[in-house]
């Protein structure tokens, strides 16, 4: 392996997204890991100048910074000509969800790694033939869970690894917003976007997959736009509550936080306060430092190295993917309020 060796990225779709990929891919370069962004498409010909014009949740502010140069970055509106380019080796694809699953079998029949940003589908049978597809092909394709990065998450996980504050007794993840005011047109199609259950919940969903395992039983209440699910483990913690919405007023701020429970210590993780991460322990509170970055800085910086090394394994993976779309289909919910449980 050259730990030198420059990776060629490129990027389809230019959307909230794929703006938030080339701005990880700058940073990673910057910080170490050899990359350079060689070709750009999106559809809509005026996001080929390079400029920032999409916000998302967290996003402080729009500005007419330069995502990249159109003079040194090769762009098109036709996503081929990115997976063709003989200079890329990845391909970030940022793409509304129901384009993923072809859009990512193009990239790897053209021998290109891919990172796919989530949901990778609604169907979870299609996400197990894309990972086939990929074993074939011998190429990472990588499902872009950035919570497995997030500075303050990846503590959870490392915490539970190491046993430092014993067994989880209870977690409970949150995730709620106002609906996205980006691409409305797709966001307002459930059959398409899926709602709020793979837009936002997705993330919760693979965390307690990850942390925990899959669950042996689920009981779920509420819509595509706002649900609550409990997740029961014969081996594993005996309260696992995750919720996940948007249906909140215009302009409600964007929560992300968690509270977990271990026999020795209560961790809190919340996005709006600063520390965001505390722990409760024998009458006293710590702050872990954490890294600088976003999840999104993190599972680009992870695909860079394995693509550059060969080795994927530590990295999220499509039979992941597929388990955790099979376990959100489990919950029964559709456009009305209804409760599951299995």
């Amino acid at each position: 392996m050259d730990p030198a060796r420059e990776i060629g990225v490129g990027v389809i779709g230019l959307g909230l997204m794929g703006r938030t990929h080339v701005e990880a891919y700058g940073a990673a370069s910057k910080a170490g890991p050899a990359c350079r962004l060689v070709a750009v498409a999106d559809p809509d010909a005026a996001r080929l100048s390079g400029r920032v014009t999409v916000q998302g949740n967290l996003q402080a502010s729009a500005n007419d910074e330069r995502l990249f140069d159109p003079r040194t970055v090769r762009t098109s509106t036709e996503a081929q000509r990115v997976i063709d380019d003989p200079e890329v080796e990845l391909v970030s694809i940022c793409t509304p969800t129901d384009t993923h699953v072809d859009l990512a079998r193009r990239a790897l029949r053209a021998g290109k790694h891919v990172l796919l940003e989530k949901p990778v589908s609604l169907d979870p049978v299609a996400i197990d033939e894309l990972a086939g597809e990929a074993e074939r092909a011998g190429r990472i394709c990588m499902p872009a869970m950035c919570m497995r990065y997030w500075p303050g998450w990846s503590w959870l996980r490392d915490a539970l690894g190491d046993g430092r504050h014993g067994a989880v007794q209870s977690a409970v993840f949150q995730r709620c917003a106002s609906k996205p005011a980006w691409n409305p047109g797709f966001y307002a199609d459930p059959t398409r976007s899926g709602g709020a259950l793979y837009d936002l919940h997705v993330h919760d969903a693979d965390l307690a997959h990850w942390l925990f395992g899959a669950p042996e039983s689920i009981a779920a209440t509420g819509t595509r736009d706002h649900v609550t699910a409990l997740y029961r483990y014969a081996h594993g913690p005996q309260h696992v509550v995750l919720e996940g919405g948007w249906d909140h007023a215009t302009g409600f701020p964007f929560r992300m936080r968690f509270v977990v429970v271990f026999e020795r210590a209560t961790a809190e993780f919340d996005l709006r306060r600063d520390p965001k991460l505390e722990i409760s322990s024998d009458g006293r509170v710590e702050t872990p430092v954490l890294d600088d970055w976003t999840g999104y800085d993190g599972e680009v910086r992870a695909v860079l190295e394995s693509v550059r090394s060969g080795d994927a394994r530590g990295l999220p993976t499509l039979r992941e993917a597929a388990a955790v779309t099979r376990s959100i289909r489990r919950y029964g919910i559709g456009g009305q309020v209804v409760t599951a449980s299995t």
